[in-house]
């Protein structure tokens, strides 16, 4: 049974090569004509690994090709999510499983509600890629992916075809408590990378306003997510900060390339479920008023 991508960034393109390179058959799905086209004259992926390229060859197809999808890889941004799923839901067979590997939260339930013939697999993942060229990706840093339906337990059937890709994963029944502790954990370093204009090590400086973000931040997850969620958030924080000092988050990645970023779905998510829980979360909020400040300054949008 193929395996369809939608969406050509690192994590798609990631995805795809794995797939496509143990033999699984694969497909790129891309936003045009023109973008076919463009791949087509290359033909194929390229994957790099601690400086070691691989070629990967696989099939390539636009949005509007009328094959059926029975499993897809939802790859692309959180905020393009909803866009990007109505432009194939019609090809989404009854029973299709669709992966998403969005960042934050938020735009998994916009996506699943206009697919509900399909089952929504959630994914949070600790891999590291960047994109080095229009199909080229840079693998660069190992991780863990864990995949879980919060309205259905059951594993599906496919998890061998992912350790048959080298794909590390692992099926979990608390998918959400994980995606809301990933959320927490972007809210408390993202944002302040971005103001700061630092490195995630930059925050060693920082370590009170840190603090400050991660008490409220405890407190909302406890309502969200339980309190094993919330146990050790600043400890966490803390130790990753220390571990990827000279990482630029993705959040600080995006407003270098002048791109949109994905506050909505993480420090806007946390505000405004805690605002409907009636949760006082006077650092979160001030935090997102100066992003968004920032964010307007330098000609982005600020959602």
């Amino acid at each position: 049974m193929s395996w369809h991508v939608l969406g050509a960034g690192s994590l798609g393109l990631l995805w795809a090569g794995r797939l496509a390179a143990s033999g699984l058959p694969t497909s790129l799905l891309l936003r045009n004509q023109a973008s076919l086209d463009s791949f087509l004259q290359a033909g194929t992926i390229a994957i790099t690994r601690q400086q070691q390229s691989t070629a990967v060859a696989l099939s390539a197809q636009t949005a509007a090709t009328d094959e059926p999808i029975r499993r897809l890889i939802l790859a692309c941004k959180a905020y393009d999510a909803e866009t990007a799923i109505a432009s194939i839901a019609q090809r989404l067979v009854d029973g299709a499983d669709v992966l998403l590997l969005q960042n934050g939260l938020g735009s998994q339930a916009a996506v699943a509600a206009q697919i509900p013939q399909a089952r929504c697999i959630l994914l949070s993942s600790t891999e590291g890629a960047f994109r080095d060229g229009s199909f080229s990706v840079n693998f660069a840093g190992a991780g863990q992916n864990w995949l879980g339906d919060p309205h259905n337990p059951a594993p599906p059937d496919w998890l061998n075809e992912l350790q048959q890709a080298g794909i590390p994963h692992q099926w979990t029944t608390s998918i959400d408590q994980r995606l809301w502790r990933k959320l927490a954990v972007n809210c408390a370093i993202n944002p302040l990378c971005v103001l700061h204009a630092c490195r995630n090590g930059g925050l060693l400086e920082h370590l009170q306003e840190v603090h400050g973000l991660c008490l409220e931040l405890v407190t909302l997850l406890e309502q969200c997510a339980g309190s094993s969620s919330a146990a050790g958030l600043f400890a966490e924080v803390e130790q990753i900060i220390r571990a990827t000092a000279s990482n630029q988050c993705s959040m600080l990645q995006d407003v270098q390339r002048g791109q949109r970023t994905e506050i909505r779905y993480l420090l806007g998510h946390a505000c405004t479920q805690a605002h409907q829980r009636g949760l006082p979360v006077p650092q979160l909020d001030a935090l997102q008023q100066r992003l968004r400040a920032q964010l307007l300054v330098l000609g982005l949008p600020d959602d």
